[in-house]
């Protein structure tokens, strides 16, 4: 992303985003939007039919009883003497209470109202109080947190082929809205003032300066926090064959950047800062509090969001949070960090990411922040959060890096041994010693690989080798650094355990990384890409393996000072 200049501003920037899921579940969860609203809108007709008539069947059967009750307590008579008879006791029980009630009457009028006048304000008192929520009266917390106030210009590139550029279901000024090789500026974000944006695996959610929060993309657990239920449109028989499939293939109302519903939200929040998972969003206050929707998903289905909500399709308030000043969110994790310096975890905890043991029977448990304790060294002062897909990263104040979770290619930054299992996982947080060398300010991970950036700018990477994943030459790999592995007869380089600086990097001043797709944005505002790239995510117009860092270039961002860089799975932003 970019600084946008306004009328009293001269300089002008460029805008990233996203984060992802790993590549695999994104595939299976490819789909166009098109296909999936007949879904959604059979499954509102499931669900809504049943629900009405059974409630009007409830209604309608006690009045017939009821009707059927007084016509058998009205006996039938064999005489006019008899209904006399039957209505005496009645006419004089009249008289007596129609005395009782005039009695009643002037006694109310030399004391204060009747009692039914009583009855209605006590009634009414409650609801009034009601029909004003507390949240509008209360008294605001003292900001801890201040809101980013840069706008910026918001570039994308990627596959898109299920919303997430945001750039709509129609071409615009002839180009189409996914498959864009490289930068391109989003159109339908111009003139909403975004300052920040958080990148899920599959949708985005965006900031803007006038408080306001924007998402697109997949919607299909919620993520998006608004509804985004579409009938899939009308084909114009008029419009051209080419035309046609890029019109209809993709959901306007998940395609466009629109505003989450904040109807639960409290009155006069503001928010600084916007993180998207796999299937969720967040959103932090300056107040510290945090608000969520959407679900977490495990490795067997939906997980869900709380243990009592399965999905939550809007902003809700976390309880259990309080005075957080920063979120970071992986696959399927989220961790928080609060003005204590305490870090807390919740969500898909099977890797480990959430640096304590998830039991099956308690699975539910992991849905709940809770704090993961003090870091191993005495006095280590938690300054940032950071995750990779199913690994997490704390970097403290002297610049020292903590990491846990899933490390099966040495992702976390310890060292993995094929012929030793507890090597697979990191349960607690520990010091990266290959990074003890080093004073880091700025770390990210992907889902098998990691990146970090000195103090003085240089990029270091660790983790998979295969698929120049690190962005390094095959020479630089050796016993020394590397685990190999056998396959096919040959022996081959499976993870770099000592991280090694890339070259030809001017320096940096800050890291992100994709699922399988790395950035690193210089000092002086421009961006260098590498890995997979068969959705253009790499923004370097190839869909072949950017086998080292290249300097993402084209019309677009030429001259623009790019300040953030993120990535989802098959999309990227700048």
């Amino acid at each position: 992303m970019a600084p946008r200049k306004a009328a009293a501003t001269a300089s002008k920037a460029t805008a990233a985003a996203p984060k992802k899921a790993p590549a695999a579940a994104k595939s299976k969860k490819t789909k166009t939007a098109a296909a999936a609203a007949p879904k959604k809108a059979a499954a509102a007709k499931k669900t809504a039919a049943p629900k009405k008539a059974p409630a009007a069947a409830t209604k309608a059967a006690p009045a017939k009883k009821t009707t059927a009750a007084s016509s058998k307590k009205i006996p039938a008579v064999d005489s006019d003497k008899e209904n006399a008879e039957a209505t005496k006791p009645k006419a004089n029980t009249k008289r007596k209470r129609a005395a009782e009630d005039e009695a009643a009457e002037e006694s109310a009028e030399e004391e204060a109202s009747p009692p039914p006048a009583k009855k209605a304000r006590k009634i009414a008192e409650p609801k009034a109080k009601k029909a004003a929520p507390a949240h509008k009266e209360r008294k605001p917390l003292k900001a801890i947190n201040e809101p980013p106030t840069t706008v910026l210009d918001v570039y994308v590139f990627g596959a898109g082929e299920n919303g997430e550029l945001g750039l709509g279901a129609d071409r615009f000024e002839g180009k189409r809205p996914k498959e864009v090789k490289r930068p391109r500026l989003n159109h339908n974000l111009k003139g909403k003032g975004v300052v920040q944006i958080g990148c899920g695996g599959m949708h985005v959610v965006a900031l803007t300066k006038d408080n306001k929060l924007l998402t697109w993309g997949v919607n299909d657990n919620c993520a998006l926090g608004r509804n985004t239920q579409w009938d899939g449109g009308l084909r114009d028989v008029d419009a051209e064959e080419e035309d046609d499939p890029e019109e209809s293939g993709l959901n306007p109302l998940e395609s466009t950047p629109m505003e989450v519903d904040t109807s639960e939200i409290e009155e006069n929040t503001t928010f600084v800062q916007v993180v998207g998972s796999d299937s969720a969003s967040f959103a932090l206050t300056s107040e510290g509090k945090v608000y969520g929707w959407g679900t977490f998903r495990a490795s067997d289905g939906i997980l869900g969001f709380t243990e009592k909500i399965h999905e939550q399709p809007r902003p809700t308030l976390l309880p259990e949070l309080k005075k957080i000043k920063q979120l970071a969110t992986g696959t399927n994790h989220v961790l928080a960090l609060d003005d204590k310096g305490k870090i807390f975890a919740w969500g898909d905890g099977a890797q480990n990411q959430l640096a304590r043991k998830v039991f099956e029977r308690e699975i539910l448990q992991s849905l709940r922040p809770v704090g993961i304790g003090n870091l191993p060294l005495r006095g280590a002062k938690p300054v940032k959060i950071t995750c990779g897909s199913y690994h997490s990263f704390v970097l403290d104040s002297q610049g020292r890096v903590f990491g846990w979770g899933l490390n099966q290619y040495g992702q976390v930054g310890h060292r993995y041994d094929p012929q030793d299992e507890s090597t697979k996982v990191q349960l607690k947080p520990r010091l990266v010693e290959a990074l003890a060398d080093y004073k880091i300010k700025d770390i990210a991970g992907g889902e098998h690989h990691s990146v970090a950036c000195t103090e003085d700018g240089k990029v270091l990477t660790f983790g998979r080798v295969e698929g120049h994943l690190l962005g390094l030459d095959e020479d630089v790999y050796n016993e020394d650094n590397t685990v190999y592995e056998e396959k096919n007869d040959q022996k081959l380089p499976h993870s770099l355990f000592k991280p090694i600086p890339l070259e030809d990097v001017p320096p940096v001043a800050s890291v992100a990384v994709g699922v399988d797709t790395s950035f690193a944005v210089t000092t002086e505002g421009q961006v260098y890409s590498w890995g997979f790239s068969v959705g253009f995510q790499t923004g370097q117009g190839q869909t072949d393996d950017v086998e080292e860092p290249t300097l993402i270039d084209n019309t677009a961002i030429r001259g623009k000072k790019v300040i953030f860089a993120g990535s989802g799975g098959p999309y990227s932003v700048l």
